[in-house]
């Protein structure tokens, strides 16, 4: 299981992770804009969640450096500010929907975990605390 810092951005995270890599000395090794995404994508459980307000904006961006792992996507504006949320990597479908169940007790449920075009499983939650999460099983990177 690998915990992941996830930044959320209102429009910068193609320029934010670029720099980042350059400043970590590490790689952009995944970058997919919103209009790069499948027609036909499942993003089963978003439901009315809004959409970006540019189709360049960039919906999962991954920076690899010195065996730590950084992602990134931009989202709907909240504040402003966008948002710093943990990602939860894990290694099966078991263990994602385990994680998942035992992280939302006493929280919200954001997006229900489900299959998408990127992972076997993903779903977001804030926990009791007020804490945003998201959890992964990934799919294989093209």
């Amino acid at each position: 299981m690998k915990l992941i810092p996830f930044l959320g951005f209102n429009g910068q995270t193609h320029e934010a992770m670029a720099f980042y890599a350059k400043v970590l000395n590490g790689t952009v090794t995944s970058e997919t804009k919103y209009s790069d995404m499948p027609q036909d994508a499942s993003m089963e459980g978003c439901g009315d969640a809004p959409g970006p307000s540019d189709p360049n904006w960039i919906a999962h961006s991954q920076v690899d450096a010195g065996g730590a792992t950084l992602m990134a996507a931009d989202g709907p504006p909240s504040d402003g500010q966008g948002t710093t949320t943990i990602n939860v990597e894990v290694d099966s479908i078991e263990e994602a929907e385990r994680v998942f169940k035992a992280l939302s007790e006493g929280g919200k449920v954001t997006f229900p975990i489900g299959e998408t075009f990127w992972a076997h499983r993903w779903g977001m939650l804030e926990d009791k605390y007020g804490k945003p999460w998201m959890v992964n099983f990934m799919k294989p990177f093209p």
